[in-house]
């Protein structure tokens, strides 16, 4: 049990370090610049510049994060920017596939659903906000408020589904 919860625990983790390293790579491609890496949440444990970025661990290793220029992205097109916004979610794919029918697989596929959820800070979220203000040509903070509350009605949709199988 306790191996299982090891492995499962690093797994999780190196999904989440390579979703944002999908994230980083994209934007360096698309010449938005990167200002911050960090995994989990809570107080900075450590932290270290690598040449233009400042990396940090946090106290709860339950997310990462990849902090951008959204000026520079949002000057970019459509395209790219979902790109930029979308290339976490493929890598977990891409990681899906390479190691199916392992528990790192299931990790993999499971943060990619998780974040193609429209839910507030997702990476579906943020690709459905983009293509929004490109539709209305402007922010809409109506539409982006009815986008962001349906986006967490599906994710409650979903969670009491897979846990309560309601």
């Amino acid at each position: 049990m306790n191996a299982f919860i090891i492995s499962a625990t690093v797994g999780f983790l190196a999904s989440l370090v390579l979703h944002e390293l999908g994230h980083y790579i994209a934007a360096r491609m698309c010449a938005v610049p990167v200002r911050r890496m960090g995994l989990g949440w809570g107080p900075k444990v450590f932290g270290m510049r690598v040449g233009e970025v400042d990396c940090e661990a946090r106290l709860l290793p339950f997310g990462a994060y990849v902090q951008m220029d959204m000026k520079a992205l949002q000057t970019k097109s459509l395209v790219q920017q979902l790109f930029v916004l979308g290339a976490g979610i493929g890598v977990n794919l891409l990681l899906c596939i390479l190691t199916w029918g392992s528990f790192f697989s299931v990790l993999n596929l499971a943060l990619a659903i998780g974040n193609l959820i429209p839910l507030y800070q997702l990476d579906g979220w943020k690709g459905g906000m983009v293509i929004c203000r490109r539709i209305f040509g402007r922010p809409s903070p109506i539409v982006e408020w009815v986008f962001t509350l349906s986006g967490g009605a599906i994710a409650l949709a979903v969670m009491l589904k897979a846990f309560l199988n309601v």
